[in-house]
């Protein structure tokens, strides 16, 4: 994933930027989470898919406008479902050369400190579909996930892309609003205005469609097991597979 440059915010083009010393350092600990309500609207999913939240993308002065918000919500989701037994992927972007999220560059590595084990993995990808060319699909298929929440960056380009395969493939798909993000959609002299963060990441979702379910916030986000938490690992995919999948 490469991010789309930020515009100069201006009084008719405000955004939500934070100034640098308000982002959070990358391994930053998961804040405390509160508890849910006791009756959530939403059925819970026995999937998380945690869309490449890397250091490039929420920290220094490369992070998406309010990302102090979008790595708490992030945090709190990925908390809830290892306390529920939920299967949580994390999904890493391999940029191209001189991208800033060149793999193996600090930008490219995760925010958000992985715990490895039977139902919490790392899987690479190449594109931004997170199953395109990797074993994300086998993963899913292999825990017997039937319904995933979708969170991280970029709204209109993996966190939707990933979306969408996730919807084709039956799965029901979760999309809090406040789970994902992106930058400023720039103006084009001539042909457009600029474009706030917060309006290109509402209008991804909803480009979605009405299968996908985009209006409830990250707190009414509830998890469960998978039906097969202990299945066999799927074959390392080229863009590898870090972590336990059995």
């Amino acid at each position: 994933m490469i991010a789309q440059p930020a515009s100069p915010a201006s009084p008719a083009t405000s955004t939500t930027s934070l100034p640098p010393d308000s982002r959070l350092p990358a391994g930053a600990p998961l804040p405390a989470v509160a508890p849910l309500p006791a009756e959530s609207p939403l059925p819970p999913v026995d999937t998380l898919l945690v869309v490449d939240v890397q250091s490039a993308f929420v920290t220094g002065d490369g992070a998406v406008p309010d990302a102090a918000r979008l790595v708490d919500r992030t945090a709190g989701l990925i908390a809830r479902a290892r306390a529920a037994g939920a299967l949580v992927v994390h999904l890493q972007n391999d940029g191209p050369p001189g991208a800033e999220d060149e793999p193996h560059t600090p930008g490219w590595e995760l925010h958000h400190p992985v715990e490895p084990g039977p139902t919490e993995l790392v899987i690479r990808k190449p594109y931004d579909d997170g199953f395109e060319e990797t074993a994300l699909g086998a993963v899913l298929d292999g825990h017997g996930s039937r319904a995933v929440a979708v969170c991280g960056v970029m709204s209109e380009m993996c966190v939707r892309a990933t979306a969408r395969t996730a919807l084709d493939r039956g799965h029901r798909v979760v999309v809090p609003y406040d789970g994902h993000a992106t930058q400023d959609c720039p103006a084009v002299p001539g042909v457009a205005d600029a474009v706030p963060a917060a309006v290109v990441s509402r209008v991804a979702a909803y480009s979605l469609g009405s299968d996908a379910e985009v209006t409830d916030p990250a707190a009414a986000v509830s998890f469960t097991a998978p039906s097969r938490p202990a299945a066999p690992a799927p074959a390392p995919s080229p863009s590898g597979v870090r972590g336990s999948a059995t």
